[in-house]
C-alpha cells in the first residue's frame, strides 16, 4: 500500500495526521482512547483526532 501524508496538527509525525492511501482509503493517525465504551471487533479500533484536522483537510482541498 503506498501512503501520503495530507495533513497533520504538526511536522513531527507523532501526532493526529490523516493519509490517503492508493486503494482510494483514508489512513488515521491518532490517539487511542480506551473510555468510549464502544464494542469493537478484536480486527478493529478507534482514534482521536481533532475536528480542526478534518476542515483543514477539506478547507485544502485534500479530500
Amino acid at each position: 500500500m503506498r501512503v501520503t501524508q495530507l495533513v497533520s496538527e504538526c511536522e513531527l509525525g507523532d501526532c493526529p495526521t490523516l493519509y490517503a492511501t492508493d486503494r482510494g482509503t483514508l489512513l488515521v493517525q491518532g490517539e487511542t482512547p480506551h473510555d468510549h465504551g464502544l464494542r469493537l471487533p478484536a480486527h478493529e479500533t478507534v482514534v482521536e483526532i481533532p475536528v480542526d484536522l478534518i476542515r483543514k483537510a477539506i478547507r485544502d482541498q485534500l479530500i
